[in-house]
């Protein structure tokens, strides 16, 4: 029986790493590409604040989520990132081809969401960002990126990102 159990518990840890392994080698070919000085760039939320990625990450590691409406995954992820944004994480969300400011807000405003969001219409700072699968998650902190990732991840996922994130400056 207990070698049944260990043979298990074996394969299981296999199993772990080889899922694990898979996760950083797409992670690794689908992460963005920040634009030259992209932290200097100027950007407007739907609120009407002009920013920038420098000065949102000078004090603390900033979570830059990028969504669409349209997409299946940030229906799970989204709230995840709107819970941390209601703890007073730093974020900034870009909503990519998701409809106009108003069609974006409302969208937010039905969910609840209350992010900082930029509404990224045509796609074209998705595209500067090469961001090629949704949602993509980039932290940058002190105006570099720090780490990026896609897909799924759970909120204790994004905390200690952002955590290790800070303590790696």
């Amino acid at each position: 029986m207990t070698s049944k159990l260990r043979r298990w518990l074996r394969e299981g840890l296999f199993l772990l790493v080889m899922l694990a392994v898979i996760t950083l080698v797409m992670d690794h070919f689908r992460a963005p590409q920040a634009p030259r000085d992209f932290a200097s760039d100027t950007v407007v939320t739907l609120d009407g604040k002009s920013i920038t990625l420098a000065d949102l990450s000078a004090e603390k590691p900033l979570l830059v989520y990028f969504w669409a409406s349209w997409c299946g995954v940030c229906r799970f992820t989204t709230p995840k990132v709107a819970d941390y944004a209601a703890e007073g994480g730093n974020v900034l969300s870009v909503a990519l081809r998701s409809g106009d400011d108003a069609k974006v807000q409302r969208y937010l405003s039905q969910k609840q969401f209350a992010i900082p969001t930029v509404n990224d219409t045509s796609g074209a700072r998705s595209a500067q960002w090469e961001i090629g699968v949704t949602p993509t998650f980039v932290i940058v902190h002190q105006g570099k990126v720090v780490s990026t990732t896609t897909g799924w991840t759970s909120l204790t996922g994004l905390k200690l990102r952002l955590w290790w994130a800070g303590r790696s400056a």
